[in-house]
């Protein structure tokens, strides 16, 4: 998948009350983007770093700039708007690029499922030799020597999904957390074991109750660093979960 509209330049002022950033653009103008993550982004806001924006035309809309893209360190971006990692997953999965999910004839988003009232963000099935495949998407933006890490803030959320993904395993069904890598300085996934340790250990466990995890990373960056205009997945990346 591509970006629909073409990307803004600009340089990071600040972030602020989690869906605001100000952007100061080439001509010296200072405007206000919807910043759509609502996580810490610990490491994607660093001062005056150089963003890129879309720009929206439609009259309904408060904000018509929204912030896509960050440089984090030199020649490197990461893709903060989280909305975008479900459609990258999505686009992957039924072009095929996603080998262990591959061979299904059905891909719905935003099922409910769960004793714990949850949607589960791709459902995979029609297989021919395979189980349907319950499949949560995590969008991977924090990023510390090589190293990526999720999540980059305790989440009470993203352990309830695990323990739904066990559910269903237990059920027969084949359960997956799909990690989407949006920086491109990302060459292994772990859990942020520092940030929430009781993240960390439920993941273990549902690796051990049969819980499937794949990462993938997505082309954010051409060769010189910029923005290539994509935000398709690439290729997949390791997955370490040691202590």
């Amino acid at each position: 998948m591509k970006f629909s509209d073409p990307l803004i330049q600009g340089n990071l002022l600040r972030r602020y009350k989690r869906f605001l950033a100000d952007v100061r653009l080439p001509d010296g103008t200072e405007i206000t983007a919807h910043c759509p993550n609502t996580g810490s982004m610990l490491g994607c806001q660093p001062e005056d770093a150089r963003v890129w924006l879309t720009h929206s035309d439609n009259p309904k809309r408060k904000l018509q700039y929204t912030w896509e893209l960050v440089e984090v360190a030199p020649g490197q971006l990461a893709c903060i708007n989280t909305a975008r990692a479900n459609a990258q997953a999505r686009a992957a999965v039924e072009a095929g690029g996603v080998a262990e999910l591959a061979g299904y004839a059905s891909c719905r988003s935003e099922v409910k499922y769960g004793a714990e009232n949850s949607r589960i963000d791709l459902l995979l099935s029609g297989h021919t030799d395979r189980a349907d495949a319950w499949v949560e998407v995590k969008n991977v933006t924090l990023a510390e020597g090589g190293k990526g890490y999720f999540p980059d803030a305790v989440t009470t959320r993203g352990q309830k999904h695990l323990r739904e993904l066990m559910v269903q395993v237990e059920q027969g069904d084949r359960a997956v957390l799909l990690f989407v890598v949006n920086h491109t300085g990302v060459e292994t996934v772990q859990p942020a074991d520092h940030i929430d340790p009781a993240y960390g250990a439920l993941l273990r466990e549902a690796i051990e109750a049969g819980v499937e995890v794949l990462a993938y990373r997505a082309e954010l960056a051409d060769e010189r660093g910029e923005p290539s205009g994509s935000l398709a997945l690439v290729e997949a990346v390791p997955v370490s979960v040691e202590p």
